[in-house]
């Protein structure tokens, strides 16, 4: 066995280490208090990243994330996480200046060699917004895991919330459905070869190209689709104020996801999103893919509202700009009895 193909099979052998759910994670941090004159978003309403005020022209952006081996290729690896790690920034408009490498390394069972390409890959990412990687932190640790703590800059007058969308807009999602049951059976060393290379190349795909794009259009509020999948990142987007309406036939779906998910290759993940957050979801008609709007994804893609005005010209551009799986795939209405339902 190659280096490259002992990082998803260790993780795998070791038990990947699964994300909080939505309902841990708010009863974790539910008594913590960042409240201060200066920080414009903090942890009260669940946003993607915090930011604190500098100047009237200037406001840090900061995240951090991590996350465990899902290719086998250790370069490939680097950029899945950073792309992960960078994408708060993007959510909330901004621009990546600085990130700090964040390891945790089995040197007992990986050579320095493998390290190495981790961190190249991370690095190539960072350098692709126009960032810079100024330092970082490695321990040793069974478990293999590789992200970043990122800090960027946004104009304190032009921060995309999360959570306020405007009643009429319609939501774009620029990345597919289903990574979380691809990198599920990318361990089980269950996909072809040319599939674990498109499931890598979407994963590492930056948002920053779609950040920049909507920046340019009516957009009321945007997020990006992580661990607690399309239905849990849409519900904190309602923020019981609003209620949102999918086209479920309008989402973009990887046959490939679909296929794993009808042979029951299904993460814990998936199933966490959906115990916790389907009593807010109304579905009147079941569909065949919903297990798939639950998944937990890992590097996902921008979930954008914008005026229904604009919202073609922005689809248009994402489309013209690569963004190929882009796509129209709800509306923003008066709040009814569930924040979330299906049209």
């Amino acid at each position: 066995m190659n280096n490259e193909a002992k990082l998803t099979k260790y993780v795998k052998a070791a038990g990947c280490a699964a994300k909080l759910g939505p309902g841990d994670l708010t009863e974790a941090i539910g008594g913590l208090n960042c409240r201060h004159e200066k920080v414009l978003v903090g942890m009260d309403e669940s946003d993607d990243a915090s930011v604190y005020y500098l100047d009237e022209e200037r406001a840090l952006v900061q995240t951090v994330d991590i996350i465990t081996p899902v290719v086998d290729d250790p370069f490939v690896y680097g950029q899945i996480a950073a792309a992960n790690s960078l994408s708060d920034v993007f959510a909330m408009g901004g621009e990546v200046a600085t990130a700090m490498n964040i390891v945790g390394f089995d040197g007992c069972h990986q050579p320095r060699s493998v390290l190495k390409e981790i961190l190249a890959g991370g690095q190539s990412k960072v350098n692709e917004c126009g960032g810079v990687i100024i330092g970082g932190h490695t321990i040793e640790a069974p478990e293999m895991t590789y992200g970043m703590s990122v800090t960027g800059f946004v104009h304190p007058l032009k921060i995309y919330r999360n959570n306020t969308p405007r009643v009429g807009d319609v939501l774009i999602l620029t990345k597919p459905l289903g990574m979380g049951v691809l990198t599920t059976s990318i361990k089980a060393d269950m996909l072809e070869n040319s599939v674990v290379e498109k499931v890598a190349s979407i994963l590492a795909t930056l948002n920053h190209k779609a950040s920049r794009i909507m920046q340019k259009y009516d957009v009321s509020a945007c997020t990006d689709i992580t661990g607690f999948g399309l239905l849990g990142h849409a519900y904190e987007m309602s923020f019981h104020r609003v209620s949102i309406g999918f086209w479920v036939n309008k989402i973009p779906i990887l046959e490939e996801a679909r296929a794993m998910a009808d042979m029951g290759i299904i993460p814990a993940g998936a199933y966490n999103n959906k115990s916790y957050v389907s009593a807010y979801v109304e579905a009147k008609v079941p569909h065949k893919d919903e297990i798939l709007l639950y998944d937990a994804q890992t590097s996902g893609g921008l979930l954008i509202a914008v005026s229904q005005n604009d919202a073609p010209k922005l689809l248009q551009e994402l489309l013209d700009e690569g963004l190929s799986y882009s796509a129209i795939i709800a509306e923003v209405f008066e709040k009814e009895d569930k924040p979330l339902f299906y049209m």
